[in-house]
């Protein structure tokens, strides 16, 4: 794949669509409880962490992600194939990646459905994205 046929903002537009799916996916009244819980997160451990570091580097990890999606679909798929190759990326790949830390780590069932699930539905949209605007 030819780096300079990839649609930048395309790549931009669906990194920024893992922020608004987290923003919705982790709130209170969705799955933020739980996942504070499964997580051993804490309020005041959240409070204390260094918000621009977090947001930054999960932006430039996520940035990353997409951009590995997009040279892997390259510009001939629409949106339905991306949408598809999306979901089965977060599937196949994050949530397995995701799940077999979470063995390792002694983290609950929940644990991996909360964000494997997350990265299903934001890669799914992100592939979405890719595949439709090119």
């Amino acid at each position: 794949m030819d780096i300079s046929a990839l649609n930048w903002l395309a790549i931009v537009a669906a990194t920024v669509v893992t922020f608004v799916v987290g923003f919705v996916w982790y709130n209170p009244k969705v799955f933020g409880t739980a996942w504070m819980k499964e997580s051993g997160m804490t309020e005041e451990k959240a409070k204390s962490g260094n918000m621009g570091k977090v947001f930054g580097s999960a932006f430039v990890m996520s940035f990353i992600l997409i951009f590995n999606m997009a040279m892997m679909f390259g510009t001939e798929i629409g949106a339905t194939d991306g949408a598809l190759y999306g979901f089965l990326t977060g599937f196949g790949f994050v949530a397995m990646g995701i799940g077999v830390n979470a063995m390792y780590e002694q983290k609950s069932f929940k644990y991996i459905i909360i964000n494997g699930g997350y990265w299903m539905v934001s890669l799914a949209i992100s592939g979405y994205i890719l595949g439709a605007w090119h």
